[in-house]
Formats: C-alpha cells, sequence, structure tokens
C-alpha cells in the first residue's frame, strides 16, 4: 500500500477538550451517516466548512457539541462524525502501522491510542471504527473495511482464537476465528 499523501492531517486542531463553556442550547446540525454535514436540512457543500466544523467538535458520552472558548451547542450524528476514507500501511509484523485519512482530512495511526473497534451491524456484519482524537469516531469505509479483511490474522486473545488487525503494536479483534471461517 501507498503512504497517504498531501498535506492532509499535518494542521493542528484546536484544544476543545480543555474548554468547558456554558451550554448554549442545540442547533439544527446533523452528521449524517454517510458523512455529509447538514444545516438546516441543506448539505454544507463547501468543504473547508465541513473541516473547520470538525476541527471544534468535542464529544461528551455519546453527545456531540460545537464548542468555542465562549459556547457550547449541540449536534446530532447519525453514526460517527467521520469517515475512514484512506488506509496506508506501513512496516511488516510487529512494526506494522495502519495509518487512516478521514473525509476532512484527518491523518491517524492505529494503536493504543488510537484503537480500531468492531461493532455488529443491524444487517447482521460488522461496522469497523477507528478513534481519531478524544473519543470521535471514523467508520470505515466499504473498502477501507475490505482492506482490514485482507491484513487480517488469527491471534489468541484471552485464551480464544480471534480474527483482527494488528497496527502500532496493539491487536484489535474483529470476530471469532470460527466465525469468519464459515463466513468463507
Amino acid at each position: 500500500m501507498r503512504a497517504i499523501g498531501g498535506d492532509a492531517g499535518r494542521r493542528g486542531t484546536p484544544p476543545v477538550e480543555r474548554w468547558n463553556p456554558p451550554f448554549c442550547g442545540d442547533i439544527d446540525m446533523r452528521i449524517a451517516a454517510d458523512g455529509s454535514w447538514h444545516y438546516m436540512g441543506t448539505p454544507i457543500g463547501r468543504p473547508a466548512l465541513v473541516r473547520l466544523f470538525a476541527s471544534v467538535l468535542k464529544r461528551e458520552g455519546e453527545d456531540h457539541f460545537l464548542v468555542t472558548p465562549v459556547e457550547k451547542v449541540g449536534i446530532r450524528v447519525e453514526d460517527a462524525p467521520f469517515l475512514a476514507v484512506e488506509l496506508a500501511l506501513d512496516g511488516e509484523g510487529a512494526g506494522r502501522v495502519l495509518s487512516f485519512r478521514t473525509n476532512v482530512d484527518d491523518v491517524v495511526s492505529a494503536g493504543p491510542d488510537h484503537p480500531v473497534t468492531f461493532r455488529p451491524d443491524v444487517a447482521g456484519g460488522l461496522k469497523p471504527y477507528v478513534e481519531v482524537r478524544r473519543g470521535l469516531l471514523a467508520r470505515a469505509t466499504r473498502p477501507v473495511f475490505y482492506e482490514l479483511v485482507e491484513l487480517g490474522e488469527v491471534r489468541a486473545v484471552d485464551g480464544a482464537e480471534m480474527f483482527g488487525v494488528a497496527s502500532g503494536g496493539a491487536f484489535f479483534p474483529m470476530a471469532p476465528a470460527a466465525e469468519v471461517e464459515a463466513w468463507s
């Protein structure tokens, strides 16, 4: 695989985790499950504006907020606020690192600080996520999920054989190995 190029992910994000302004109410903003952002029912078509909003997004429990040093407003998130749209592989074996680029150009390397998780889908499959920052998740797109499956391996986890992916010195189980064997 190739490295994730360009200057994606090189800018910093504001320290929203240190901001605790008063709650000013909810606004009619929604992040759809397909990764699109909407304000008052209308898609936000300017990628730079979406990246700006994404940079001040904060999660508290299951709720999401846009925050500044002086105000905090609630928004709705249908699934995860971001999509992992590109996967890059660096290294091999125990030194392997998987890096993800999101739809808002954040780049994150999976490992203990940025875990990859797999949750059941209502259709019976799995939905993969990677933690981008401060509890904010990116759901992997279908092509990225297929790449993860191709990189999968079986390891013993707490005495059970699990199929999953390794990155940054950590192993992220997807499903019991016996289930995966039955799927093929």
